[in-house]
């Protein structure tokens, strides 16, 4: 049961797109970005130059790092090859991956295969001289959760990359939707690196957006960092341009109150958070329509 009526989320929902940046009632900060390419330029340059000044500070990098979007990942290798920026001193945690029934790790051809998916796009492409180091690469799976939970409290994280599922789930923390044994938000809040099945709602949306509805692709279970780790960080940036299936997600974030049924509330509470979605993304189908009435 969300935390918030029907009514409060179509007026959430009817704010026209281009009112969000600016918008009095945001709980957390918001910026539009025109389409996938723009906010990949952005994404890698932000990252980059993140790194860039750590680097001429002498400092180390600790980053979360999701697989997805994708849209960044050639923009940020061909600038770190072209600008010859070091990755030697970046530590990514990588947030989460996807499991078979059973709880192992997937094909390493499956679409949602997270580890070989960004060996390829986000490893594989940077020029071995400036690469991260592999003792600085922290994949997460069921047998590396205990070295990874103590690697990541080892020192502060200065980033959180992520984006937000069809129910605001950020890395895989899922709306809990157990009827023995639903979370309370301090529950969400405090949840740490685990071993789950995946939501129902999860498995159909995904189902929708990568394999035409064949559900029975979709992988069953995660290993994902909790909330807890993921809002450690110094700053957390969220970003999306997948478009239809986040668009209600976006608006709760944006204007709801911090739920359980929607994970990526509880980011009104970082003291550095800033959440960047495409137009495609930042639309809503009820401010499209305002003659459509739901008799509420």
């Amino acid at each position: 049961m969300s935390d918030f009526s029907a009514r409060e989320l179509y007026e959430w929902c009817r704010v026209p797109y281009e009112e969000l940046e600016n918008h009095p009632g945001l709980k957390v900060p918001f910026r539009l970005v025109k389409d996938s390419a723009e906010m990949g330029r952005i994404m890698a340059g932000e990252l980059v130059e993140l790194i860039q000044k750590n680097n001429d500070a002498g400092w180390n990098t600790r980053a979360v790092i999701p697989c997805g979007p994708s849209c960044w990942y050639e923009p940020f290798t061909g600038l770190v090859n072209r600008e010859r920026v070091s990755l030697k001193n970046l530590t990514v945690f990588h947030m989460d991956d996807c499991l078979d029934w059973q709880g192992r790790p997937l094909p390493d051809a499956h679409p949602y295969n997270f580890r070989s998916t960004m060996e390829r796009l986000f490893y594989g492409p940077v020029d071995p001289g400036l690469s991260v180091p592999e003792k600085n690469r922290f994949w997460l799976m069921p047998d590396t959760i205990s070295e990874v939970a103590l690697r990541i409290v080892e020192a502060p994280l200065d980033i959180t990359y992520g984006g937000w599922g069809q129910d605001g789930h950020v890395a895989y923390n899922q709306a809990r939707r157990h009827p023995f044994s639903g979370l309370s938000i301090d529950e969400v809040r405090n949840s740490t690196i685990r071993v789950q099945e995946n939501n129902l709602d999860t498995v159909l949306a995904l189902s929708h957006r990568s394999f035409g509805a064949a559900y029975q692709f979709v992988p069953p279970m995660s290993v994902t960092l909790g909330v807890k780790e993921c809002l450690s960080a110094a700053r957390v940036r969220l970003f999306s341009d997948t478009g239809a299936w986040k668009q209600t997600a976006l608006r709760v974030a944006l204007f709801g109150p911090p739920t359980p049924e929607y994970p990526i509330t509880l980011l009104h509470e970082h003291p550095d958070a800033l959440i960047t979605a495409t137009v495609s993304t930042a639309r809503h189908p009820i401010s499209d329509h305002p003659e459509w009435d739901f008799g509420l």
